[in-house]
């Protein structure tokens, strides 16, 4: 391959690798944009945790205003523990990517040769010719934060552009988790009791697994009906318990 043709291929690497993600043809769902782990976590959570708790307590005797506010209780304190769980966890993720998007600043400034090497033997191991790995590693390099960028990318799979937000994530959780929550607490405030509450958190369980299937590869009704098991059996286990407990503490 003459000069000129190595120039041209480079430079056809480069453009290609900086044409934005609409001019393909296939589009791909955003999946680091750090809202749906909280958001799912947080409504099945507080479905199933509340719901158990709910069972729990009406299975220890309890009347329905002691469900009721236990219930209320238990949406308030666990929409705001998910909240601070998801904020502190999401924000130490970003401060300790920022700590090693800076290290990787401090290389590039004190070692620039080296580092440059060092991506072009990333393009090596993928298969790239090595004389023209090292030209597109050179070319890439002339910009500090260009080359920044593809090393952090290449080195620490980082997008430095789409860290995830704390507050995104925390928000989420607290929303998502209150009305999971809410939904077995929603018969006693109508004044129904267990059974109802009951019936409707299974149905919830359900299609809250069906509409998570819609972002993944399972089907439906698998989706579905795992989460229907799943959250089924902590409400029985939770009703046997309360149950066991309030007839020995009766």
């Amino acid at each position: 391959m003459s000069g000129a043709q190595s120039e041209q291929v480079v430079q056809q690497v480069v453009v290609s690798s900086a044409q934005p993600m609409a001019e393909v043809d296939h589009h791909h769902r955003d999946v680091t944009g750090g809202w749906l782990r909280p958001a799912v976590f947080g409504a099945m959570d507080g479905l199933v945790s509340n719901s158990a708790l709910v069972a729990g307590v009406a299975g220890g005797s309890g009347g329905r205003h002691t469900v009721l506010v236990a219930g209320l209780a238990g949406l308030v304190a666990g929409a705001i523990s998910m909240a601070a769980g998801e904020y502190t966890s999401v924000a130490s993720q970003a401060e300790l990517a920022t700590a090693e998007i800076e290290a990787e600043r401090q290389e590039l400034l004190a070692h620039p040769g080296p580092e440059q090497e060092e991506l072009a033997r990333i393009y090596m191991a993928r298969g790239v010719d090595p004389d023209l790995a090292r030209q597109v590693a050179a070319q890439l390099s002339r910009d500090p934060e260009s080359a920044l960028e593809v090393h952090v990318r290449e080195e620490l799979g980082i997008d430095p552009d789409e860290l995830p937000s704390p507050v995104v994530a925390a928000g989420s959780s607290f929303g998502f988790f209150a009305v999971g929550a809410a939904v077995p607490v929603l018969p006693y405030v109508l004044g129904a009791g267990l059974l109802l509450s009951v019936l409707v958190t299974l149905l919830a369980l359900f299609l809250g697994g069906a509409v998570v299937s819609r972002v993944t590869a399972r089907p439906w009704w698998f989706s579905g009906g795992r989460q229907l098991v799943l959250g089924g059996l902590a409400l029985a286990v939770t009703w046997v318990v309360g149950n066991a407990v309030g007839g020995v503490a009766g």
